[in-house]
């Protein structure tokens, strides 16, 4: 049978509700249409997408895969068809917390003066791709490997690491911190778009508490409340300066890649208008 859209977006639903009933009812439609619209997409690719053997229905390996490549499709079909994109088709920038540092404004000032006619949007996504693998930008500025299948990515400079902290903390008082002076505090992770695990300590010497948050606010909040202290990278302070934070260089650990990512195949045709700015705008004071 032919699949169509309305495939894609019961899948979606059923994905993000965990639940026939609740998908069913968020798109007013029956369960028994639901369950047979899933049955058919599943049938078309020969494969289980959700696991129903229990009450909270979960995605298949298959099923998390496709996950991502039809909200990437989905989002393609509804951009080709928004009538405001026949008079200008803007480029959609991703990131995830930092964008490109002190260099995001002079970047857009530039990009304003040289394309004119290709808005281009700077767009925060919390998720580990900032919302590429899922079609919502064009393209995205990522931090840290980047493991997702169907990308290209542009390597752009390295940047170092730093730990972010309380004004009041103790660690404040020290010019340079170190991985061994982090062990004693708990340490904010944000297990969503962060960069930083416990795998930056050896195995024998990591700290003993964590504090998992799921965005960036998340975490500036619970290390301006004293709760823990964190580790990112040098860009962070020029876009979250904030009196109630503190950074101060991190001594002895690796630099973070940063690269601009975007979909293999048929893209936005500014995209290599974009990479080529971006080094420009970097040039050479690479970090690391």
């Amino acid at each position: 049978m032919t699949i169509e859209l309305r495939h894609l977006r019961a899948f979606l639903a059923i994905a993000e509700e965990g639940a026939i009933t609740r998908a069913a009812t968020r798109l007013h439609l029956g369960q028994p249409a639901l369950s047979r619209t899933l049955r058919q997409l599943e049938d078309h690719l020969g494969t289980r997408l959700v696991d129903r053997s229990t009450h909270h229905l979960e995605l298949t390996a298959e099923g998390e895969t496709f996950r991502d490549k039809a909200a990437a499709a989905l989002a393609a079909v509804e951009t080709a068809l928004d009538p405001r994109g026949l008079k200008s088709w803007p480029l959609r920038l991703g990131h995830t917390w930092a964008a490109f540092g002190d260099r995001t404004v002079p970047l857009l000032r530039r990009w304003d003066e040289t394309r004119p006619g290709t808005p281009l949007e700077l767009l925060r996504v919390d998720d580990r791709t900032a919302g590429l693998t899922r079609g919502k930008v064009d393209a995205a500025l990522l931090r840290g490997a980047v493991t997702s299948p169907g990308l290209r990515t542009e390597p752009l400079l390295y940047e170092e690491r730093v730990v972010v902290m309380a004004a009041d903390s103790p660690l404040a008082a020290l010019p340079r911190v170190t991985l061994a002076d982090l062990v004693a505090h708990p340490i904010a992770i944000n297990t969503v778009s962060g960069t930083t695990t416990l795998d930056l300590w050896p195995p024998t010497a990591r700290p003993a508490a964590t504090l998992e948050v799921t965005n960036t606010d998340e975490w500036l909040i619970a290390i301006a409340a004293g709760r823990a202290v964190g580790v990112s990278t040098s860009a962070t302070a020029s876009n979250h300066a904030h009196p109630s934070l503190i950074y101060r260089p991190l001594a002895g650990a690796p630099t973070v890649p940063v690269v601009l990512a975007w979909r293999e195949g048929v893209g936005h045709p500014a995209i290599p208008d974009l990479v080529a700015l971006a080094h420009d705008i970097y040039g050479a004071g690479q970090e690391g």
